[in-house]
């Protein structure tokens, strides 16, 4: 196994076990944060900002590199736009979030605990994308002459 593929693994592996320790993959925790007026659970805050250290620290390392280490170039998104695309795809994030108490990394996090809940949320997810692409490459096909 290369290095690279090792590396994607254990950080892979790493941020699984975060969202496990972090109870992100439990939809009760995440939705007794989302319930401001109720019985509110401010605890993912503290996660959600906590996990602004590492990042912080990556993109700190990355100003200061001209690459990473395993890899010819950074992969950091370049497009600023906002867009309608960005805002119904934010849209329907939030909305499933709210809904269900899962987002898609959390949600393939949780699959370890075989809850049928993180089940039907990725099957849920992977129809999703694929109907997202069949989509996509109609709207995307050229027009054929006739």
């Amino acid at each position: 196994m290369t290095a690279r593929i090792l590396s994607s693994v254990v950080c892979g592996v790493l941020f699984g076990l975060g969202l496990v320790i972090s109870d992100m993959v439990n939809p009760a925790r995440v939705l007794a944060f989302l319930d401001v007026t109720g019985s509110w659970d401010p605890s993912l805050a503290f996660v959600m900002g906590g996990a602004l250290i590492p990042s912080s620290v990556a993109y700190a390392v990355k100003r200061r590199r001209l690459r990473p280490v395993l890899d010819n170039q950074f992969h950091v998104p370049s497009n600023k736009t906002i867009d309608g695309k960005l805002l119904s795809g934010a849209a329907l994030f939030g909305l499933g979030w709210g809904l269900v108490g899962l987002c898609p990394g959390p949600a393939l996090a949780a699959l370890v605990t075989a809850r049928w809940e993180a089940v039907l949320f990725a099957v849920a997810m992977l129809l999703g994308m694929f109907a997202y692409r069949i989509v996509s490459s109609r709207h995307n096909a050229p027009l054929r002459a006739h």
